[in-house]
């Protein structure tokens, strides 16, 4: 008998204890890679299943023009909160959120080729405004000087000086048939893609309705430093001049403009102002002119007062 016994022994492993570690390991890894696997599938599976119930929004149709103006909707909610409320308190009555609805509601979910002059009536009927006798000023190729003359003359009035014109000026908005959401990547050009598009009907609709409701004698702001000094292509030309009623406005008095430092391409006196008073003539309404009418002609010299041409006045 070894009176030291081997202590060790009492630790021996069971027969196939030895390759109890091993076994062990490879069950985990089993079980981690089935848990792995069956995580793909469920991916897979929901990806799937989210692919067919909530499909991706159709992508617009790609234009040669800009695209919708950012903030579209927040902008126009603005100006037209401005207009009623600083800028023309009389109009205080008006409900910019129903605009503001009427507006979308004219081109969103439709075909931006497609615009009719009945898509904008409702947005109409909302911003419908009197414009006082004898103060409707219409413009061509001159914003710039119209605006400025009007902006002190607060009594005038050009589109761009009534509520739908404020709201709207300088914005670029279009929809999609296939899509509820607005185009910010294009909209159709006039001229490369269609001329029913949105932007060109608004701005159609809204002269023709500004002109017919004009009073009184209407004056015209013209570009005489431009080789097209009255274009018939215009919405002056296509539009204003012929939806002027001839009962409600007798006379017609044009102011054709020259740059302090530009070319004198036309006046009062040159054929293509004569093809403006014809048309005119021909719908019974009577048509004056003046070249650099003197009150414009201060806002030019404003800019540039020591100019030889603003050195004496009038």
């Amino acid at each position: 008998m070894d009176p030291m016994p081997n202590h060790s022994h009492g630790f021996s492993p069971v027969p196939g204890d030895e390759h109890c570690g091993k076994l062990s390991l490879s069950t985990k890894t089993k079980v981690c890679l089935g848990i792995t696997i069956l995580g793909v599938v469920l991916l897979v599976v929901t990806a799937a299943v989210v692919r067919v119930l909530w499909p991706q929004a159709p992508k617009h149709k790609e234009w040669k023009g800009m695209g919708s103006t950012p903030h579209f909707s927040e902008i126009v909610l603005g100006r037209c909160y401005t207009y009623t409320q600083v800028l023309r308190p009389e109009l205080r009555h008006k409900d910019c959120h129903k605009i503001g609805e009427a507006f979308m509601n004219a081109f969103l979910s439709k075909d931006p080729c497609g615009s009719t002059e009945q898509d904008y009536q409702p947005l109409m009927e909302l911003t419908n405004q009197s414009v006082p006798c004898h103060k409707t000023v219409l413009w061509s190729k001159s914003s710039e000087l119209a605006h400025q003359y009007t902006g002190i003359l607060r009594d005038m009035f050009t589109l761009e000086d009534t509520l739908l014109g404020y709201i709207a000026e300088g914005l670029t908005w279009c929809g999609d048939k296939v899509s509820s959401e607005m185009n910010y990547e294009s909209c159709p050009h006039w001229k490369e893609d269609c001329r029913t598009n949105t932007l060109s009907v608004f701005w159609n609709t809204v002269s023709k309705r500004f002109t017919e409701n004009a009073h009184g004698v209407v004056q015209v702001v013209l570009n005489g430093s431009i080789s097209n000094t009255f274009d018939k292509s215009s919405i002056l030309g296509r539009v204003e001049i012929h939806n002027l009623n001839p009962l409600r406005v007798p006379v017609l008095q044009a102011w054709v403009m020259h740059d302090l430092d530009g070319a004198h391409s036309h006046s009062c006196s040159s054929r293509s102002i004569n093809d403006l008073k014809l048309i005119l003539n021909r719908r019974n309404i009577t048509f004056t002119c003046q070249d650099d009418y003197w009150p414009i002609k201060l806002l030019q010299c404003v800019k540039s007062p020591e100019h030889a041409l603003c050195s004496s006045a009038a």
